[in-house]
């Protein structure tokens, strides 16, 4: 097991009260039946949630994320790969979790195709 695989672990097993609520609820596919993995080696980082299926990754952060240009890199890379990020502050999650489920779960429920404008869409 490599050292980031060995660290994720040790996430997993020392979760903040935020990470752990907003696992509650989308672990074991609670979130519309959507599937994501927590603190999940990704590239040269460590995901606090991720959906893969939708590439989405979801973050939960203290204080010392505020104005990071670690985190600015990190967001940066992970967006190259293709992902999407969220970042909701601990106090939000712990606060109003309702609210931040429902971003999370807009940002993993396709929107309907529009219908077709009067007259379109037949022959």
């Amino acid at each position: 097991m490599d050292y980031r695989h060995h660290f994720a672990k040790e996430l997993r097993k020392n979760m903040t009260d935020a990470e752990r609520l907003l696992w509650r609820h989308l672990r074991a596919r609670r979130l519309n039946g959507q599937k994501f993995r927590r603190q999940q080696p990704l590239g040269p980082y460590i995901v606090d949630f991720v959906h893969f299926g939708e590439r989405l990754i979801v973050e939960a952060d203290g204080g010392q994320h505020n104005g990071s240009h670690k985190d600015w890199q990190r967001d940066a890379w992970l967006r190259d790969q293709g992902f999407q990020v969220l970042r909701f502050w601990n106090n939000d999650i712990l606060q109003n979790v309702e609210a931040v489920l429902a971003v999370i779960f807009n940002a993993v429920t396709p929107s309907p195709c529009p219908s077709p404008a009067r007259g379109e869409g037949t022959e």
